[in-house]
């Protein structure tokens, strides 16, 4: 079974993002990953090639849980430069698909003053759930199954 996306009535479809997300069965969370390796060094401090390597993180700890990018509910993200966010959108949205997919959870991305390492330009929190076999179908038929 898959989460349930929320959409509210009347409200124009986000891109990119969901504006809300239903979910039952196994959460994973990850920590704030940012756009080193696995042996916790830079490999550039360009932003894009940090944001692919931030969400080669996240999906890597997802994946360490049991969890893929299909089971994203809510991704943070904390950016230190929005105007290179919002600059780089269209470079930034293929690094996205290319590693977690057309997989878009609710998100809330923030613009930070630093990051705790100098050099990490970006930072990603994420939440997943595993739903449990017997999700219901919609939102609606969640609440009455409380």
């Amino acid at each position: 079974m898959k989460n349930t996306l929320l959409q509210p009535e009347g409200w124009v479809t986000p891109k990119g993002y969901a504006n809300g997300v239903a979910a039952r069965g196994t959460m994973v969370f990850t920590g704030g990953q940012i756009g080193w390796n696995a042996q916790q060094q830079f490999e550039s401090d360009d932003f894009i090639d940090q944001t692919r390597q931030t969400l080669l993180n996240v999906r890597a700890v997802l994946e360490a849980g049991g969890a893929g990018p299909e089971h994203l509910v809510r991704l943070t993200w904390y950016v230190t430069d929005r105007n290179e966010y919002n600059s780089r959108l269209k470079e930034l949205g293929a690094v996205y698909r290319e590693v977690l997919g057309k997989n878009f959870p609710a998100m809330a991305c923030v613009q930070v003053a630093g990051l705790m390492e100098e050099r990490a330009k970006i930072e990603i929190e994420a939440t997943a759930v595993i739903p449990d076999r017997a999700f219901p179908a919609t939102a609606a038929a969640l609440a009455h199954t409380e």
